[in-house]
């Protein structure tokens, strides 16, 4: 593989550093992030007033029949256009198994009870170094697991309580309340999920782009993702970007 080389314009007088960058996000992936990433947001922000319609913030918002109709309005276009991702990310998952080219990177294994366990013991100071991850860390594999059942306990209550009338005539009444208490404690939960947990990961322990760009740099994935960086060097498959340093 070749190394990252620095050349010096003799006009503007600096230096351009070619940056080494490896494949992260196909734009499948990408666009599906961005359209959860995007409905989540909104039926958080439309869905807690609602939740919590007796409080004073909650009053400024709907104050009005009006504004209450708009805002469920709002809701049902979110709901409709996760529930759009749910079901084109079900489809793709069943035509790669048809076609015997699903992915296992995402699939848990016992590696990541393994993983986790040795990062417990780096993060004790017992282990002097953090163990190997391939494409996908126990963390995000976590991350996608939660949000893959928790969007589907929301999209199946959240259609119950949405055609009431409908669910009735085929299932006991009790699924109504029932469904309400799992539609909105879910969605807290997810919230409180996104915020601690993945803005966590993501933004705060590293800030980590890779989601909306598709590439992740060298020395991230030789830091992070080792074991797949390795697999990636031996495909010769990396791309070189150029990037403006000063002298």
């Amino acid at each position: 593989m070749k190394t990252p080389k620095e050349a010096t314009s003799s006009s503007s007088a600096m230096r351009v550093k070619l940056v080494r960058t490896f494949p992260r996000f196909n734009l499948s992936q990408r666009w599906e992030h961005a359209v959860l990433m995007i409905s989540i947001f909104v039926l958080l922000l439309t869905g807690l007033p609602q939740k919590y319609n007796t409080s004073t913030w909650s009053q400024a918002i709907i104050s009005t029949p009006a504004r209450l109709n708009l805002l469920q309005q709002i809701h049902h276009i979110a709901a409709l256009l996760l529930t759009a991702l749910v079901i084109y990310h079900l489809g793709k998952i069943i035509y790669q198994i048809i076609r015997r080219k699903l992915p296992g990177d995402m699939l848990p294994t016992l590696n990541d009870v393994k993983d986790a366990w040795k990062m417990v013991l780096y993060l004790i100071y017992i282990k002097k170094q953090k163990p190997a991850f391939g494409k996908y860390n126990f963390e995000q594999k976590v991350t996608y697991w939660f949000l893959f059942f928790a969007i589907g306990i929301m999209v199946i209550s959240g259609f119950i309580m949405w055609f009431p009338e409908v669910v009735t005539r085929l299932l006991p009444g009790q699924v109504i309340p029932g469904a309400i208490m799992a539609h909105s404690t879910e969605a807290i939960v997810t919230a409180i999920f996104i915020i601690i947990w993945h803005f966590y990961h993501v933004h705060l322990e590293r800030l980590n782009l890779s989601i909306f760009s598709g590439w992740l740099n060298e020395e991230d994935m030789r830091t992070y993702h080792s074991l797949e960086y390795e697999r990636l060097v031996k495909q010769e498959n990396p791309k070189e970007t150029q990037g403006e340093v000063k002298s």
